[in-house]
């Protein structure tokens, strides 16, 4: 990762390639689910260490040695890679934001079951691999060919229902026309170090503008298909309800959408009444720009336009700030932030429940606490 002058420091791991997970909030322990403190954010790229690790099973270990990523299925010309031809390939560095599609589940009234991300399972990070499109055009795809398949390493059963009868392989397709795109990764390096073994090390998948679950992890196996992919995590696990002439069908989720946070103030914070407080979030979008950044102190009655910290770039997150002047009546009062994208997408008022537990993306409320340092009592 950077430093705080700019240049790239090692991400140091222990004998079995993990990172330290004490900078992380523990969601689950094996396999392992870390989310980051979002209140801490405080840079541009999210540092290796504090990336939010999302797994759904647990990370195998592959050997360096004997390691292949396979390209195959509907192409003229199926072939095979070790770890050193990856690397020789010439490469591509690019900023991408990846948010676990479950990212704020606990705010969903009722809750509902999964892991209870609140605001961290979102990071933006540098990531350096080839294009997938380089090993597609050498591979030779066929015309009708309408999908790509990207497998990893890691199995098991999952335990969402309805759970397949056996071990099954994390894997999840592409559009073909996605996946054609160069900014679509098969990556080996994160903030300028070799990707560490909870992030998918040695290769994985990085599809910007898409949600998490689409960059896999511990990646093998590339497969080009002429029919729709219907896997377990493209169907049953990570998709949703849509609605074809009235009649609901299933999708697969894909594209983000525009979502803003507030990391400070944090939920409860005491802040002192009628003093200039910075509120400080991070909003990002899919396959385009964030452009707008409004917030509201007085749970949506109002908004005001905040301040952009960092220029529009697709694909990765955008800062700001709105500076707050605090009420004089001490009380509880309600913040939340609204973004709106180069498409004109804003988030929505709501919750979306055909997406049911996923794609967490309206306004989310952050209650905080004004009250006199001195000792006041709260208003109502």
């Amino acid at each position: 990762m950077k430093n705080s002058q700019g240049q790239y420091a090692k991400a140091e791991s222990d004998e079995a390639g993990h990172l330290p997970s004490t900078g992380l909030i523990t969601r689950q322990r094996e396999p392992k689910n870390l989310e980051t403190f979002f209140d801490q954010l405080d840079s541009f790229l999210t540092r290796t260490e504090l990336f939010y690790i999302r797994s759904h099973f647990p990370a195998p270990k592959l050997d360096l040695t004997s390691y292949q990523l396979r390209v195959d299925g509907a192409v003229r010309n199926p072939f095979s890679l070790n770890y050193k031809e990856l690397r020789a390939m010439p490469s591509e560095t690019r900023v991408a934001v990846l948010e676990c599609a479950g990212n704020s589940r606990v705010f969903l009234v009722p809750q509902v079951e999964g892991a209870q991300w609140e605001l961290g399972a979102v990071g933006n990070a540098e990531w350096t691999g080839v294009p997938l499109r380089a090993l597609l055009e050498r591979a030779g795809m066929e015309e009708d060919v309408c999908e790509i398949v990207l497998e990893g390493a890691d199995q098991g059963i999952p335990t969402e229902k309805p759970v397949p009868p056996g071990p099954i392989s994390y894997a999840r397709s592409l559009p073909r026309d996605k996946a054609i795109q160069r900014e679509v990764l098969i990556a080996y390096r994160i903030n300028g170090c070799d990707l560490p073994l909870d992030h998918g090390y040695p290769v994985r998948a990085i599809v910007p503008g898409h949600y998490g679950m689409a960059s896999v992890k511990w990646l093998t196996h590339i497969h080009a298909v002429r029919e729709p992919f219907q896997g377990y995590w493209q169907t049953s696990d990570y998709g949703y309800w849509s609605y074809v002439d009235g009649k609901p069908v299933r999708r697969a989720l894909g594209e983000m959408k525009v979502k803003s946070e507030i990391a400070r103030p944090r939920v409860y914070e005491t802040i002192a009444p009628n003093q200039i407080y910075a509120v400080f979030g991070a909003a990002w979008a899919g396959e385009t720009e964030v452009t707008e950044i409004a917030v509201s102190t007085d749970s949506g009655q109002t908004w005001v336009e905040a301040e952009f910290l960092d220029p529009a770039q697709r694909h990765a997150w955008r800062h700001w700030k709105y500076d707050w002047l605090t009420p004089k009546k001490p009380g509880k009062y309600t913040l939340l932030a609204r973004a709106k994208d180069a498409s004109g997408d804003v988030q929505p008022n709501e919750h979306d429940q055909n997406y049911d537990s996923y794609i967490i993306n309206h306004p989310l409320p952050i209650e905080v606490i004004v009250a006199d340092p001195a000792g006041g009592t709260l208003g109502g």
